[in-house]
This record gives structure tokens, C-alpha cells and sequence, in this order.
């Protein structure tokens, strides 16, 4: 038995979608108290953390980072998420403990995670070891290319743990990495 959500049912679009089970009456106009159990559709939710630095994004060095600010890299986050049929959780500290926390909170919350963890990316064994304990798919995106900068940026903790990742295209690479963590979703339904 399906059961669907009218009220929903425009929001419901396109193949982002895992299933759960909720339980209640079908007829509320009814007296008779029914149980039945129905199938729903929940949004993929994606876990998009940014990095110390990040919130200043259109300031900071724009001809390595471009002039969009953070706020217009999240409202291209959620149009591009919903043309997916994702949810996003779109979050930025400058602080490490932050990142470490919100990844470990993703273990049974979120379906991915979206990681631009800024200069962390070079230094960090704790998010590292955060992604390894999230047990959830991971990709690290940033918008320079940390291979064409200087020799410290080449090395990439979070990569240990990504399943992949995107950059050197500005804030493309967030539209990318929104595709990329969707198709590996998909993939594993």
C-alpha cells in the first residue's frame, strides 16, 4: 500500500528519494481508528559544510576565489539542489571543532556529505578521522585548483576519505559536487 501526501505531492519530483514508513489513520474524517503502514518519500539529505575563510568569499582574494559572496554560492547551492531533488544543509564555521562536530553528527542524519574545508583540507587529521567515522559518502570540493597553488595545498586529508573531488571551478565546482554526491546516491539505492 502506498500512501502519498496530497498536500506534498508537488514537492515529490523527480528520483532524489528513500523510502521510510509512517504509520497513521488514511480516513481522518473517520471515528474508526486504523493503523496502516505506507510507504513515503523523503529528500536526500546532503550535509554542506564550509571551511574557515569561507564566509568571506567574494572579498578575500577574488582573483583566486571570484566575487561571488557566501550567501550567493548557498541560494546556487539550494536552486541546484532542488533541480535535483535534494534537501541541503548549508553550514559555515571558522573553526575546526565545528567541521568535526557537524561531520560527526551526519552519521545517521544526513545521506552525504558536501566538504570544502578551506585551508583544513592541508592540516586537518581530525576531519579525517571524522569523515572515516561518519560512514557516509563524502565529496570535497573547492573552487581553486589546490594542485596549481603552492606546494603545501597539494596534499589533501579530506581526500583519504572523499569518494571524490571537484575543483578549480569557482562556484561551478559546487554545482558539480552537488551532481557528483547525487549520482553516488543514486547509484547505491
Amino acid at each position: 500500500m502506498h500512501c502519498w501526501d496530497v498536500s506534498a505531492e508537488n514537492f515529490l519530483s523527480g528520483n532524489s528519494w528513500t523510502n521510510g514508513i509512517i504509520y497513521g489513520r488514511l480516513n481522518w474524517s473517520s471515528k474508526e481508528v486504523k493503523t496502516y503502514k505506507c510507504d513515503i518519500l523523503m529528500p536526500l539529505e546532503i550535509l554542506l559544510i564550509n571551511g574557515p575563510n569561507l564566509n568571506m568569499l567574494g572579498v578575500r582574494q577574488p582573483e583566486v576565489y571570484g566575487r561571488s559572496s557566501l550567501k550567493d554560492l548557498r541560494i546556487l547551492c539550494e536552486r541546484e539542489a532542488g533541480l535535483l531533488g535534494l534537501s541541503i544543509d548549508f553550514r559555515q564555521s571558522n573553526a575546526e571543532g565545528d567541521l568535526v562536530s557537524w561531520i560527526q553528527g551526519a552519521r545517521g542524519s544526513a545521506d552525504g556529505i558536501m566538504l570544502n574545508a578551506g585551508a583544513l583540507t592541508h592540516s586537518s587529521i581530525a576531519l579525517l578521522d571524522a569523515l572515516a567515522s561518519a560512514e557516509v559518502p563524502a565529496v570535497e570540493i573547492h573552487m581553486s585548483n589546490i594542485h596549481r597553488r603552492e606546494e603545501f595545498r597539494e596534499k589533501s586529508y579530506v581526500s583519504l576519505c572523499a569518494a571524490g573531488m571537484v575543483c578549480g571551478l569557482g562556484s561551478y565546482s559546487y554545482v558539480l559536487g552537488l551532481r557528483a554526491i547525487h549520482s553516488i546516491l543514486i547509484s547505491r539505492q
